[in-house]
Order: C-alpha cells, then sequence, then structure tokens
C-alpha cells in the first residue's frame, strides 16, 4: 500500500477527548481546535519518514521501517519505543496510550486512534 503524499485533515472525532489524553493542555487544545493537521509521508519500500504538522510551529517527525523497532516521539513530546507493524494495508502502532491504526480509503488517508486506558 503506497502511502506517500501530503494529507491534511478533512474530519476530527473526539478532538478534545484524544488531545486530553495525550496530556496536551486545555489552552493549546482550545488553540488548535479548528487547524487543519498536516501530514507528510515518504516511503520507499517498507522505510518510511511520516511528519505532522500541528498548528504552526509544532512539527513532530518519525523515521520507520515496518517490523523493526524504532524511536518515536508523540506530538507532546513523549519519546518511546515502538514497531509498526503491516496488516492487511493497514499501519498499526502502539503508542504509549493509544493504538494508531492508518489506512488509504479511497483517495484519503484515514487514521484511528484507540484509547489503551479509557474511551475516547
Amino acid at each position: 500500500m503506497a502511502f506517500a503524499g501530503v494529507w491534511q485533515t478533512e474530519t476530527q472525532d473526539a478532538y478534545d477527548a484524544f488531545c486530553k489524553l495525550l496530556g496536551i493542555p486545555d489552552d493549546k487544545i482550545e488553540k488548535c481546535r479548528d487547524y487543519k493537521l498536516i501530514t507528510e509521508v515518504t516511503q520507499d519500500g517498507n522505510d518510511f519518514s511520516w511528519t505532522q504538522i500541528y498548528y504552526t510551529t509544532t512539527r513532530v517527525t518519525n523515521k520507520f521501517t515496518i517490523g523493526k523497532e524504532c524511536d518515536m516521539e508523540t506530538v507532546g513530546g513523549k519519546k518511546f519505543k515502538a514497531t509498526v507493524q503491516m496488516e492487511g494495508g493497514k499501519l498499526s502502532t502502539s503508542f504509549p496510550n493509544y493504538q494508531h491504526v492508518t489506512e488509504i480509503v479511497g483517495d484519503k488517508l484515514v487514521e484511528s486512534w484507540t484509547s489503551m486506558t479509557k474511551s475516547i
């Protein structure tokens, strides 16, 4: 599955709950509420560079190879180790408080998060 491209948020559900799960302060949640997240993906086979641009100054880039442990960072700045898996054309990663699944549906990048600590 080809994920390469530049993607922009069109819709988001449970924004406040998700941001609070990440530990983002209320004032920043409010400030960024209507900002359209930009995701830039480059892909060379199983090697990825995944950059997300939040608001105007926060940029987080994670580089990974499918099936290999790597260092990653959340938008809140938390660093951790993870292994990104590819199953059925979907990328899946366990972040510290949630499971992140990404897939291409039609011509859209669809990202889903499932909290491992509470429902969001």
